[in-house]
């Protein structure tokens, strides 16, 4: 049976750059800005002066949705930098042959004729 993945011969590897600091440090950056942006949430409801304002709970309802909405935004980021970084490190990898079979329908190119001046 044929080798699926057969390396392109000559194809010099590029050394890995910033994409794999990034790729390791997005769990980080993942679960401690999601922790740092709940602190509004859990700032206003400890902070007393919701429950004691007339309009308090619709305060913190809305910096509740708030709180959500920047969540959500900042899981998307996070996502869209790690695929972003995945892309470039598989590109970086070696360079594989694609159709590595001869051609044998294919038409012999045309020479060009000489040019007139």
């Amino acid at each position: 049976m044929a080798e699926w993945f057969r390396r392109l011969p000559g194809f010099r590897r590029t050394p890995a750059g910033i994409e794999r600091t990034i790729l390791r440090s997005l769990p980080r950056v993942w679960i401690y800005g999601s922790l740092l942006l709940m602190l509004p949430s859990l700032l206003v409801r400890l902070g007393g002066q919701a429950a004691a304002e007339s309009g308090g709970a619709s305060i913190a309802t809305a910096v509740d949705i708030l709180v959500v909405a920047l969540i959500f935004l900042h899981w998307n980021v996070v996502l869209t930098l790690a695929i972003g970084a995945f892309i470039v490190m598989v590109m970086k990898g070696p360079a594989y042959v694609a159709d590595a079979y001869p051609l044998v329908e294919a038409e012999a190119p045309k020479t060009s004729a000489p040019r007139r001046r």
